[in-house]
């Protein structure tokens, strides 16, 4: 065993840990001062502390039990950035895609956790004492508006106010419109506070103030004899240079429904489906002089769930679509605020819920373009002769217009004007499967919305019209080609299908009447569904009344 020297002390050499330490000898000068022989020999015992401990590998498993393993460290250069691969980018394109497809992830997270956290710090507030009750505008059948004015004037734009009383679907309706008015204001009338009131006789009651715009409904001018001229200043600013005619009121409906459009286009992006769509909730703001949508108790906010109940509708039957869900009653029960809002795009893609939106517009479109169909007791006459053609509007066109009356032809006329741009609108948005209709913000880019004021098209505005005819067909044509094959069979005209099918088909046994084991096991297979039909039902109840609470604390209340 060799030894070195350390001032002067001889040191053997040692395995330390398994591993053999050589320690180098210290070169040390007996003729050195001491106070320089005792810096020297410290820094010498540093360096060979460091050799023994950071040398050998103190606290390395790997080398304290020698289990042979080699740690390599790499020779390549390091990064110094983030590397682009095009499958990095599409990975990255498509998930931005999918946060913001409608109606919107990330928007939606910043909707609930920072804008609405800061509308609450900065909005105005009220109570019942500040609310001066006025005329009463309107009743319904779950709640009373009423036109007021504040005791005092805090606001800094003045004007009456419009309060709703509501008993029920009050808090939806507030909730709704703090999401309207963060998301899309000018789509609906101007919301500003909504809160609890518990001391009223009747009860608690929600009370919301909206800020007053006007008191005149679609529904108010529709039933006037001089629709659509009584809006014309309304609407326009001013009051056209023209003869009365269809080219005149031609324009003054397509600037309703545009209108229309782009409050539902606001709404829907944002992932509310109004389900109630109706002249008489669509009301004329004399302020921006634009349409506005109002009541929205029976909307449903498919963002995070919010009023949505699977096999529950809200509608009014005059206007509502013919599937009245607005999603499959497979769906279930909405699974908390997070993990709806992330999931929201994938179920919207799966049922076009806004499809059930635009079939109402589709009808309100049809009550303008047609005024014996204002009334009450002729749409509801239209609509059942609607369901007899199977809600197939050309069809239901054939049956009418040969028989039809000066205003039924009228309205045909209006529809057919610029190549038939209108009636082809009409037909997209009023059919049967939900899926087969256009969106809002489809219907806007529409060549029925790019005319200004000329009724000649343009080349541009023909290759749209094209375009959206060629992704908006019908492809029953398929269905019809088997038909005609059956009814050409064992004829002399050419196609169909052969005797030998034909006999073959005749040939095929029914099936055996099913015997007693069968129907007994189909009943059990009925009562096991039927179970848990109704275990489930049970349970997305109990879910849907613990999830609706946390909403519903945001609500202000006032004792």
């Amino acid at each position: 065993m060799a030894a070195v020297g350390i001032g002067g002390v001889v040191l053997p050499s040692c395995s330390f840990l398994g591993k053999k330490v050589k320690l180098k000898p210290l070169s040390l000068s007996i003729g050195l001062k001491k106070e320089r022989n005792s810096r020297i020999i410290k820094a010498e015992m540093f360096r060979f502390a460091h050799d023994i401990f950071v040398g050998v590998g103190v606290g390395l498993p790997c080398t304290v039990m020698e289990c042979g393993d080699i740690i390599y460290r790499s020779t390549l250069p390091k990064s110094n950035g983030i590397t682009v691969t095009v499958p990095g980018v599409i990975m990255a394109l498509g998930t931005l895609s999918y946060l913001w497809a409608t109606p919107g992830v990330a928007p939606g997270f910043f909707d609930m956790f920072v804008l609405a956290f800061v509308e609450r710090l900065f909005r105005s507030t009220y109570k019942k004492d500040d609310i001066v009750l006025g005329k009463k505008l309107g009743e319904g059948s779950f709640g009373s508006v009423y036109r007021v004015s504040l005791a005092k004037k805090t606001s800094s734009k003045g004007g009456d106010l419009v309060l709703k009383r509501a008993t029920e679907y009050g808090a939806v309706e507030i909730w709704m419109n703090e999401r309207v008015r963060r998301a899309c204001a000018n789509s609906c009338a101007d919301f500003l506070y909504g809160f609890l009131e518990s001391s009223s006789k009747k009860g608690a009651e929600y009370w919301l103030l909206w800020r007053f715009e006007g008191k005149a409904t679609l529904a108010d001018l529709m039933q006037s004899r001089e629709f659509p001229y009584n809006v014309e200043a309304l609407i326009l600013g001013e009051v056209q240079d023209l003869p009365k005619g269809l080219d005149r009121e031609n324009r003054i409906i397509q600037t309703i429904m545009g209108q229309l459009l782009f409050a539902l286009d606001g709404l829907h992006s944002t992932g509310i489906v109004h389900r109630d769509i109706k002249p008489q909730n669509i009301i004329f703001s004399e302020g921006s002089r634009t349409f506005k949508i109002i009541d929205l108790g029976a909307a449903a906010d498919l963002r995070v769930g919010i009023n949505y109940i699977p096999k529950e509708f809200l509608l009014d039957p005059r206007y509502a679509a013919p599937e009245q869900y607005i999603m499959s009653t497979q769906t279930p029960s909405a699974p908390s605020a997070p993990v709806a809002t992330a999931l929201s795009p994938v179920l919207w893609q799966l049922n076009l819920p806004d499809r059930f939106d635009i079939y109402s517009v589709g009808l309100i479109f049809l009550q303008m373009a047609f005024p014996g169909l204002r009334s009450d007791n002729s749409l509801i006459q239209f609509n059942r002769q609607l369901k007899r053609c199977d809600y197939d509007l050309v069809s239901w066109r054939q049956t009418v217009e040969p028989r039809a009356g000066p205003e039924l032809r009228k309205g045909f006329e209006l529809l057919d004007l610029d190549g038939g741009i209108g009636w082809e609108l009409l037909t997209s948005m009023v059919r049967f499967k939900a899926r087969q209709r256009i969106s809002a913000k489809t219907a806007l880019a529409h060549p029925y919305f790019g005319r200004e004021g000329l009724l000649a098209l343009s080349f541009i505005q023909n290759l749209k019209l094209q375009f959206f005819r060629a992704t908006q067909q019908d492809y029953s044509e398929a269905a019809n080609w088997v038909v005609q094959l059956m009814a050409k069979s064992g004829t002399e005209q050419g196609g169909g299908f052969t005797e030998a099918q034909l006999q073959e088909l005749r040939e095929i046994e029914p099936k055996k009447k099913s015997s007693a084991q069968s129907n007994a096991l189909a009943s059990a297979l009925r009562l096991q569904r039927k179970i848990m039909r109704t275990l489930n039902e049970s349970i997305d109840e109990l879910s849907r009344q613990r999830k609706s609470l946390w909403w519903k604390r945001w609500i202000p209340r006032e004792e």
